[in-house]
């Protein structure tokens, strides 16, 4: 019988990610219509009956989401109206989980016999573990990028399927057959223009302090885009003395975390790339002061690193805020560059967290626990 689901994504990273279990959901049931709320690329596939709104509906911070709360309340109340009213067979919930776990709870209220698909799991684990009773109570799937995240909603009575990390696909697609380079550093400073202005100064430090005692050594910066690439380059300017082996440009990153011998990451999802290709590196984070101890207050991990949250153990070194300075991470550089034994013991741990993203297929599979779902439903009717 032929189904309807109901899409809900309000991020450009949300609707890459749906468009991807639409396609998969569309090889295994050709006849099921799709609708809801998401970007181009899903509207792309499920038509005229899918809105995008990511342009509107992508917001970064607490303050941006307060400027515009009546704006969100008034989105939220007629997504939950034109649910109520087209009663689709499922909901699926595409991250972006201030927007819906609320909507989750609520439909959970007011159409029941709908069931609800959490699709890529909000790391409540990371900033409050409370949330993941609740969760289990408006929720009847829950969709993990990692093994550890599955069993913590498992055991709250959550059934929840660990399908891998989508990225692994990708990135093998960009792997390349070359081996690394012995006397080249990688630099990857993040992808916004604020991570850069705080991170990247660093960097060019931790390039001269290094050029002085070992003037062989060649460094690369990656730039995410041509404007970043610019404002990477005006630091340098500003921060060098004097000429240094430092070339930045735009793009590559993917290639340089292949080639570099070892490097030096900003943390976000470049973590996790130069995780999986097996560059040993040190992550570096600082932010405002403000929003770093306010950030310590909410979120209740050990780690800042995924490498570091799914081995259960510091395997990347972290220097985070003060201790992002030039002689923790020259030190850091230095040993990668020249002792053997860590670096074949850093390659080691990579190379178990890389096994735990999947081995790719994350939408196939999470697509067969959706009709999974949705059989199971049918049979009982």
């Amino acid at each position: 019988m032929a189904q309807m689901l109901y899409f809900v994504a309000g991020e450009h990273s949300g609707d890459i990610r749906a468009a991807e279990l639409i396609k998969a959901l569309q090889k295994k049931r050709p006849d099921w219509r799709f609708s809801g709320l998401g970007g181009p690329r899903m509207q792309g596939l499920a038509g005229s009956g899918l809105t995008d709104w990511v342009e509107d509906a992508a917001v970064l911070g607490l303050w941006e989401v307060l400027k515009r709360y009546r704006w969100f309340k008034q989105r939220f109340e007629e997504t939950r109206r034109e649910i109520e009213e087209l009663k689709p067979d499922a909901v699926v919930f595409v991250d972006y989980p201030g927007f819906n776990l609320r909507l989750a709870k609520a439909l959970s209220e007011k159409v029941p016999f709908v069931r609800r698909v959490y699709y890529i799991s909000p790391q409540v684990w990371a900033w409050n573990k409370g949330r993941i009773r609740g969760m289990a109570t408006c929720l009847d799937l829950m969709l993990c990028l990692f093994p550890f995240e599955a069993e913590l909603f498992q055991r709250a009575g959550l059934p929840a399927v660990c399908m891998g990390h989508p990225m692994v696909e990708q990135l093998e697609t960009h792997r390349i057959n070359q081996s690394r380079e012995e006397n080249l550093i990688a630099l990857f400073p993040g992808s916004r223009a604020n991570e850069i202005s705080r991170i990247f100064p660093l960097m060019v430090k931790v390039v001269a302090d290094l050029h002085e005692r070992f003037p062989d050594w060649k460094f690369e910066a990656a730039a995410a885009s041509l404007s970043l690439e610019s404002q990477m380059r005006e630091i340098a300017n500003t921060h060098a003395k004097k000429s240094l082996p430092l070339v930045i440009k735009q793009g590559g990153s993917h290639e340089l975390m292949q080639r570099a011998w070892c490097g030096v990451v900003t943390s976000g999802t470049a973590t996790l790339e130069a995780s999986y290709y097996g560059l040993p590196y040190c992550l570096v984070y600082k932010v405002a002061w403000p929003t770093y101890l306010l950030g310590r207050s909410l979120i209740d991990i050990e780690f800042l690193g995924l490498a570091n949250i799914l081995a259960g153990r510091e395997i990347v070194h972290e220097f985070i805020q003060h201790e992002a300075n030039v002689g923790n991470v020259s030190s850091f550089l230095e040993a990668a560059m020249t002792d053997a034994s860590l670096r074949r013991e850093i390659e080691g741990d990579l190379q178990e967290v890389s096994a735990r993203l999947g081995s790719g297929g994350a939408a196939e599979i999470a697509a067969g626990a959706v009709v999974d779902l949705l059989d199971k439903r049918n049979n009982e009717d």
